[in-house]
């Protein structure tokens, strides 16, 4: 076999190549057996038919036909290999001669999008300026506030619900009077934002008993996006009622005996979270200033795909107005994925074992599975390359960013090592966020989302396979109130790195997500003033 290459243009390739017809025989031999099983001719058994008598009954065109089509995809990935260029996306394949003599050979060409080759700069002379790390006493008020709320109780009230109250509510949502969904007992804060848009108005002001109705948009269930009747009924009223911060208070709350070791710890945490907050912004920066120091060319083919992919998935494929935002952030995304390739391939990342462990299990709780059946989902669905090439991406970014000279805005330099993987639990490292507040498009070479039986879900490529909310619900389980949330034993705190350092590691996405270190509790508080032995869920 005889393959060329001819560069179209920087991310775009034509293979042009020739099969000699011994290498198409294999092909053809099989061509005609799976052609011979199927016809039945009076004198011969099935599967004996002469090759002769085939081409005379069905024609040589239709056996070629069935042996190119079963040939093809080998040689086109033979030629993929001896060329040595990466592709991304599908080839466009045109047979250009097809063997109508016994010793013709078949010509095709296959043009297809083709990872660019870029030019890297020196990481060291990347450099970018992030916010010092400061926490002030109000920080620390608001930790503090935070925990007492945790172990706070409700206690039943007979006025009109105020933000920051837990009213348990009935709702029924209707569209052209057919009742969509309906919830009961629901509890929920007011102020909170957690419910449907318009539910936090609607609450404030009502008394237990009263009812009400409003409309809005549904942001979860089969008719999410339409606009929907709500009728809403407040069951209960409760207020918040908080602990005193006394050295009783700190012995049922953590794992220290007076105020002062406490509000230490606080603080300390406080600390330790800025420091997150640094790293991320000094990881995005990175990735930022690399962005502008390198032409990174885009394939248009595999932008287009995806842009489509994602339109067609919203049902908006006529929004022109979307696609161009979607199409920004599909070209910006996919930017980023060559660029950290690129790094990857320059510093010879190499993945290991625990790397993808710990990815999956950061992944699974995304898609509501167990790491291991999402583990063998990945598998089945074909997407492991897809991890590990995400993975690299991230140790890619990791070691820029232990390269490039990093200063707080006092001019200090802050250090973020260089063997740190950059891993965060909720994904898109290499992808900025989504046009306009909507999910963002997947790009060549980030893995698909994936449901319990391996499949891609009918959501589509870069919507998350999240476990669906009723439509009176937000997208995103609203939160339980703080008060019916308590803390669980301390356990034996491991080996810490540096906050900063291990902030650096993760994505911009789990700057919200990250858990909050808060005091180790060594006893549960009720919600409902339940009996002090009674234990609940942990606070975290």
């Amino acid at each position: 076999m005889k393959s060329a290459v001819e560069n179209v243009n920087p991310t775009r390739v034509k293979l042009t190549v020739e099969v000699t017809a011994d290498e198409l025989k294999p092909s053809l031999d099989k061509a005609y057996r799976t052609i011979g099983a199927q016809v039945q001719v009076p004198g011969f058994r099935r599967g004996k038919v002469p090759q002769r008598i085939i081409d005379q009954r069905v024609g040589r065109g239709t056996v070629l036909q069935e042996a190119i089509n079963e040939a093809l995809p080998g040689f086109y990935s033979q030629a993929v290999s001896e060329s040595s260029v990466k592709v991304l996306g599908q080839p466009e394949v045109e047979v250009t001669a097809v063997p109508e003599t016994a010793d013709g050979q078949l010509e095709f060409t296959a043009a297809v999008d083709v990872r660019p080759e870029l030019s890297l700069p020196d990481f060291s002379t990347l450099e970018v300026t992030v916010d010092a790390v400061e926490v002030s006493d109000e920080d620390v008020d608001a930790r503090l506030q935070s925990l007492r709320e945790r172990f706070g109780s409700l206690v039943p009230v007979e006025r009109a619900a105020a933000e920051g109250d837990v009213v348990s509510l009935d709702m029924t949502a209707s569209i052209d009077g057919e009742e969509i969904e309906t919830v009961t007992g629901h509890s929920y804060e007011v102020g909170s934002g957690q419910l449907l848009e318009g539910t936090d108005e609607a609450v404030t002001g009502l008394s237990k008993g009263d009812a009400t109705t409003f409309t809005t948009v549904l942001a979860g269930g089969d008719r999410i996006g339409e606009e929907a009747e709500v009728a809403l009924t407040v069951v209960s009223v409760k207020e918040r009622e908080l602990p005193d911060v006394d050295d009783d208070f700190v012995d049922m709350a953590s794992e220290f005996d007076t105020v002062d070791e406490l509000m230490a710890d606080l603080r300390a945490s406080a600390e330790q979270e800025a420091e997150f907050e640094q790293g991320v912004a000094a990881r995005d920066k990175v990735l930022e200033a690399l962005l502008e120091a390198v032409e990174v060319p885009v394939p248009d083919g595999v932008v287009e795909t995806e842009v489509n992919q994602h339109l067609e998935n919203e049902q908006r494929l006529e929004d022109d107005e979307h696609r161009a935002e979607v199409d920004v952030e599909a070209r910006k995304a996919l930017k980023a994925q060559l660029l950290l390739d690129a790094v990857a391939e320059l510093e010879k990342v190499q993945i290991e074992q625990g790397e993808l462990v710990e990815y999956i299990v950061a992944q699974a709780p995304r898609y509501g599975m167990e790491p291991q059946a999402f583990a063998q989902a990945m598998e089945q669905s074909g997407q492991l390359p897809a991890v590990v090439a995400e993975v690299g991406r991230r140790k890619a970014l990791s070691i820029v960013l232990g390269k490039a000279s990093v200063k707080d805005s006092s001019g200090e330099t802050v250090d973020f090592g260089d063997d740190e993987q950059v891993d965060d639990a909720d994904g898109q490292t290499s992808e900025p966020a989504g046009a306009a507040g909507d999910a963002e498009p997947q790009v060549a070479g980030e893995p698909d989302p994936v449901d319990a039986d391996g499949q891609a879900p009918a959501g589509g490529a870069g919507e998350p396979a999240a476990k669906e909310e009723p439509a009176v619900k937000k997208a995103g389980a609203a939160k339980e109130p703080a008060a019916k949330k308590a803390a669980a034993a301390k356990e034996p705190a491991a080996k810490k790195e540096p906050a900063a350092k291990k902030a650096a590691t993760k994505d911009p996405a789990e700057k919200d997500a990250v858990e909050k270190k808060a005091p180790a509790e060594k006893k549960a508080a009720s919600a409902e003033k339940a009996p002090a032995e009674k234990k609940a869920p942990t606070a975290e």
